[in-house]
């Protein structure tokens, strides 16, 4: 007697009953056969693919963590001021204003191992705080911002140099103002500088780089904010060391016009 074919069995299940209740050869059935384990083997494997994702997901977002808390100890160890520390806890930094294309890198960026931060650099005014990484590589700008090589590194005389992606992280770069404050927390201490100039500069010119009498900060991303494609142009934000908050309004220059310039651009 032939089997009982169901109707809500799978549809190879199906096809393997209607065909063992005919009079097929001993061949048909066997890759009727293999064909069903071809399907549960790659079932298998869908499934310790997809494990393998969400793990390294996990394992970056923790490692990420473990990384700036490593730096936050060492800051703890010498006594520095705590503020911001809360934060650096956080697995995550703020992506709303994001390209996905930076989302998804930063995200496969969570795998890799660097070296503990050089800084946290802080905008407080427009909510930002990452960690400034060593190197201008693809992998450490989506991790992070980088400090530009052939610049000072924090505590050192002179100009920092520091790059970031216009689409991820120096986004909010496009609202910040002249007089706003940027911090670096660094292991031993912080760094307080303010805004004096804001410009847009054509890529070829590295005379923004240049030290100047007082020792600065200079954050460097490509413009417009929300061009399409490489981007022609780079924002400027340079700031200067605060030596004496009583002498603010005496050593800060410079124009609005670049940063009203990229408000416009950002809301077209």
């Amino acid at each position: 007697m032939p089997p009982q074919c169901t109707a809500d069995g799978a549809e190879l299940d199906k096809l393997i009953c209607m065909h063992e209740s005919l009079p097929l050869t001993r061949a048909a059935v066997h890759r009727l056969k293999t064909l069903r384990k071809l399907e549960v083997f790659f079932l298998v494997c869908g499934l310790v693919l997809l494990a393998i994702y969400v793990s390294g997901l996990v394992h970056g977002s923790l490692l990420s963590r473990i990384e700036l808390q490593q730096f936050m100890q060492a800051r703890h160890a010498s006594g520095s001021p705590t503020r911001g520390d809360a934060h650096e806890g956080s697995a995550l930094p703020d992506i709303k204003l994001w390209s996905k294309a930076r989302i998804v890198a930063y995200k496969q960026s969570l795998g890799a191992h660097l070296a503990p931060p050089l800084a946290v650099l802080s905008i407080p005014r427009i909510g930002l705080e990452v960690p400034l990484l060593d190197g201008t590589d693809d992998l450490t700008l989506n991790r992070g911002v980088g400090h530009i090589a052939g610049t000072p590194r924090p505590r050192e005389e002179g100009n920092i140099g520091v790059a970031g992606h216009r689409d991820g992280f120096f986004r909010g770069l496009k609202d910040v103002a002249v007089g706003d404050e940027i911090d670096l927390l660094l292991p031993h201490g912080n760094e307080t500088y303010i805004v004096d100039n804001i410009r847009i500069v054509d890529p070829s010119d590295v005379s923004v780089l240049r030290s100047g009498p007082r020792n600065s900060l200079t954050l460097v991303t490509c413009y417009p904010f929300y061009f399409i494609g490489d981007a022609p142009q780079r924002y400027i934000v340079h700031a200067a060391v605060l030596e004496s908050r009583a002498n603010d309004n005496s050593t800060i220059s410079g124009s609005h016009t670049a940063a009203e310039s990229a408000r416009t651009d950002s809301k077209n």
